[in-house]
């Protein structure tokens, strides 16, 4: 690994203490010295793995770069073929331009927004009104995750990159301002389609009336934006806006992949109808969350919103067929954050965390370390967890810390 990856990779390191310190995190010399050691000990961790390289590296990453290499860096965009959207493929086209191997800018990339994501934890605590100790616990907590650290700085995955976005959009919509909510969604989309499991809860915002009908076009229009300099350069303009539709078909016709979801637990021999009763669970699942909560969304606390999010991004891929082993980073980082505001949900990140892992370590060392099964039924639990809890916010018509102070 080249000296500049170590030094970029302190730079961010640095970037992280500069966010504490611009939240009025770092007052007492205690909490920048605690918050400097584990900050070092996140980004040590990280460096230990930079250069640890994956099948999806070889295979699809490092070809790519190539492919860009070889078509004249952005231009390569106009007719490269793969299952990632464009604005991944501008970071891409960017590292082309470097004679440096890619492994080192990729895992960056997704540092990077390790610390992005980072940050919009702690904002959204910070919404629900939690104190400086849970807010910067919440920072520095996240960097520590270990699907976080796995997912970019191991893996050399990219889901740090649309959960970030998704939970800054989070933050906008409780901050009470829908407009910049709808951009980074988009923002999240537009990187991931994965970002679809964030998108149901937003219907609720509208029955809270925390998002106006005139609002969601600028949904598309973001996204629109962002493909724009690929049409620019050549792009077939329809193939930006139909690229999920085909990337559907690459996903395997497995049921499950190393994903602690329903099929973990299922082996149907007839997959086609499974896979046609799943979508339909889910969509049924959205609907008695939203049968639960439009009655009464108007007279309950924000609090009873994130834990419906958080409820449909676990569900929504616990119940949908041919999963991979990463479409659970999203429970991961949002369970940890509502843990911060509601603490009768603590447990709930703690069996995501498990459920991931299992994952995790199927694909990086090629092996069970337990039964994928034991992982669906932790999920069954956080679910099962998340409903009561919703439940009770919903007929107590207030959020968890008036109801405690009286």
């Amino acid at each position: 690994m080249d000296l500049i990856i170590y030094i970029l990779l302190c730079v961010l390191a640095v970037l992280c203490l500069v966010l504490l310190r611009t939240e009025g995190l770092l007052r007492k010399n205690s909490a920048l010295f605690i918050s400097a050691g584990v900050v070092l000990f996140a980004f040590v961790l990280r460096a230990r793995c930079l250069p640890h390289i994956t099948y999806d590296y070889q295979d699809f990453l490092v070809k790519w770069v190539d492919h860009f290499r070889a078509n004249g860096g952005f231009r390569g965009i106009v007719n490269y073929h793969g299952n990632y959207n464009i604005p991944y493929l501008y970071f891409l086209a960017l590292f082309s331009y470097s004679d440096m191997e890619p492994l080192g800018f990729i895992k960056l990339l997704s540092i990077l927004f390790d610390v992005l994501l980072a940050w919009g934890v702690c904002r959204l605590t910070g919404v629900f009104g939690a104190s400086e100790g849970k807010r910067r616990a919440a920072f520095l907590g996240t960097l520590l995750l270990p699907t976080v650290l796995l997912n970019g700085a191991y893996w050399g995955q990219c889901d740090s990159i649309y959960v970030a976005l998704a939970i800054w959009s989070l933050y906008f919509i409780f901050k009470g301002k829908p407009c910049l909510s709808m951009v980074f969604l988009a923002l999240s989309f537009s990187f991931k389609l994965q970002a679809i499991f964030f998108l149901p809860v937003y219907f609720l915002f509208l029955c809270r009336k925390q998002l106006k009908l005139w609002q969601l076009p600028i949904f598309p229009l973001t996204y629109l934006v962002v493909v724009l300099p690929a049409v620019l350069l050549g792009k077939p303009f329809s193939e930006t806006l139909t690229l999920y539709f085909s990337q559907m078909g690459t996903v395997g016709s497995a049921m499950n992949y190393n994903s602690p979801s329903v099929f973990a637990l299922l082996r149907p021999e007839n997959t086609e109808l499974a896979s046609k009763l799943a979508i339909g669970a889910a969509f049924a699942f959205i609907l008695l969350v939203y049968a639960l909560f439009i009655r009464k969304a108007k007279r309950t606390g924000n609090e009873s919103g994130l834990t419906a999010a958080l409820l449909l991004v676990v569900a929504i891929p616990f119940l949908l067929p041919h999963m991979h082993d990463r479409y659970f980073f999203g429970a991961d980082v949002l369970s940890f954050a509502v843990a911060f505001v509601i603490p009768e949900l603590l447990p709930v990140p703690v069996l995501c965390s498990f459920a991931s892992l299992l994952g995790y370590h199927a694909y990086l060392r090629g092996r069970y370390l337990m039964p994928m099964s034991w992982g669906a039924v932790a999920l069954i639990l956080a679910i099962i967890w998340l409903l009561v809890e919703l439940f009770f916010l919903l007929r107590t018509r207030a959020n968890p810390r008036k109801r405690k102070s009286g």
